[in-house]
C-alpha cells in the first residue's frame, strides 16, 4: 500500500433532500439535516446540519438558511459543496495536519439527468474525492435491506425520501423498470402547511409541519388502536388577528390533507407494476413490496399500499438508514457491482 492509498479514506454518502448521512469505517458517523445557514451578503457559511436547522425560520435579515438539494438533486451548487465539506469534517474528532483524499460512493435518484449527475461529481471532487461512484437510490435501498440484487429474481423496492419517491423492480444487478416522482416527504410537509392555513386560518412554518407529520401523520383515516396517535397541539399565528394561538390536530385531518400526494405515489407504484415483465411480477407476488425511506414511517402507508396493490408491503427495519447502509455495502467492493456509475 502506497502513501497515497494510506491517505485515502473511504466514505459512503446518502446526500438526501432532507438529511445527509455518511458512513465511515462501517459506521454511520454523520446524520444531519441537509441545510446551510450563511451570511446573506458575504455568503460565508455560519452553520450546517442541526445547528443550521435550529436557525431555520428564525433568522434576521443578515442570515439566510438554504436547503442545497431540491427534489433529490443539487439546486445550489456552492451551498451543497460547502455543506458536504463541513459534514465530512465531522468524521474526525480533532483537526488533521494532512488533508486526506476520499473515495466516495454517493446515492442519487434513479430519475436524475446527466447535468444533475455532473453536479454531484463536481461537488464530490471539490470536497476532496479522487474517486467517486454514484448509485441509484433503489439499488442502494435493496442492498441496505439485505436483498441479493444479483439473483435472477424480481424484487420491488419503494424508497420515499424527502424530495423523491423511487420505485424500482430489481433483478440480475440492474433496474428492470422504475418510476421516480418528485412527490415525497417535502410535499407532505407543504401540504400540511397549506391545510392548516386554509382550514384553521393559522400560519405555521415547515419545522412545525414536520413535527405534525411525525406526531400525527397518517395515510389512513381509521388506524388500528395500537398505532393511532393522540391529537397534537400546534402553535402558530392566527391569520385573522395576527396573534399567536394554539389548536389541536388529529390524525384524520392529516390523512385528508395528504391524500392527494399519497394517491400520486399509489399511481406511480401501479405504473411500475404494469411495466414489470410477467416472470418478475410472479416473484413480486410471492415476496411482496419492500418499503424504505422516511416516508415508510408514515402510519398506515404500508396498509394503504397493500390494499391498493393487493400485495404484501413490508416496512424495512430502520427504513431511514436503508439507503446509506446499501451505499456503504457498495463501497466495500465497487468492482462487484456493475451498476455503480463512475466518471
Amino acid at each position: 500500500m502506497g502513501l497515497f492509498d494510506f491517505l485515502t479514506h473511504e466514505i459512503a454518502i446518502d446526500l438526501g433532500t432532507a438529511n445527509t448521512l455518511i458512513i465511515y469505517k462501517g459506521q454511520v458517523v454523520v446524520d444531519e439535516p441537509s441545510i446551510v445557514a450563511r451570511d446573506r451578503s458575504s455568503k460565508k457559511v455560519i452553520a450546517v446540519g442541526t445547528r443550521a436547522m435550529q436557525m431555520f425560520g428564525k433568522t434576521h435579515k443578515d442570515i439566510e438558511t438554504i436547503r442545497p438539494l431540491k427534489d433529490g438533486v443539487i439546486a445550489d451548487f456552492e451551498a451543497a459543496e460547502e455543506m458536504l465539506r463541513q459534514m465530512i469534517k465531522m468524521l474526525y474528532d480533532r483537526k488533521r495536519w494532512i488533508t486526506p483524499q476520499y473515495k466516495m460512493v454517493i446515492c442519487i435518484p434513479s430519475g436524475i439527468t446527466e447535468v444533475e449527475k455532473e453536479a454531484v461529481f463536481k461537488s464530490a471532487e471539490k470536497s476532496g474525492s479522487r474517486e467517486t461512484y454514484l448509485v441509484h437510490e433503489p439499488m442502494a435501498a435493496a442492498l441496505g435491506i439485505g436483498i441479493d440484487v444479483g439473483e435472477p429474481e424480481g424484487n420491488m423496492v419503494i424508497d420515499i425520501g424527502g424530495g423523491t419517491t423511487e420505485i424500482a423492480v430489481i433483478a440480475l444487478m440492474g433496474i428492470v423498470c422504475d418510476e421516480s416522482i418528485r412527490v415525497a416527504g417535502d410535499e407532505f410537509t407543504l401540504a400540511i402547511v397549506d391545510y392548516i392555513r386554509r382550514q384553521h386560518n393559522m400560519l405555521i412554518g415547515e419545522r412545525t409541519a414536520e413535527k405534525i407529520k411525525i406526531h400525527v401523520g397518517s395515510a389512513l383515516d381509521e388506524l388500528p388502536d395500537e398505532i393511532a396517535p393522540e391529537p397534537y397541539a400546534v402553535n402558530g399565528r392566527d391569520l385573522m388577528t395576527g396573534v399567536p394561538k394554539q389548536i389541536h390536530i388529529g390524525y384524520q385531518e392529516i390523512t385528508k390533507c395528504l391524500n392527494v400526494s399519497i394517491s400520486k405515489i399509489e399511481e406511480a407504484v401501479l405504473r411500475a407494476l404494469e411495466a414489470t415483465p410477467p416472470e418478475l411480477a410472479a416473484d413480486i407476488y410471492e415476496k411482496g413490496i419492500h418499503l424504505t425511506g422516511g416516508g415508510a414511517l408514515l402510519r398506515g402507508l404500508n396498509i394503504r399500499l397493500a390494499r391498493k396493490t393487493k400485495l404484501e408491503v413490508h416496512v424495512a427495519d430502520d427504513p431511514l438508514r436503508a439507503v446509506v447502509r446499501g451505499t456503504g455495502e457498495a463501497l466495500k467492493s465497487p468492482g462487484k457491482y456493475p451498476f455503480l456509475i463512475s466518471k
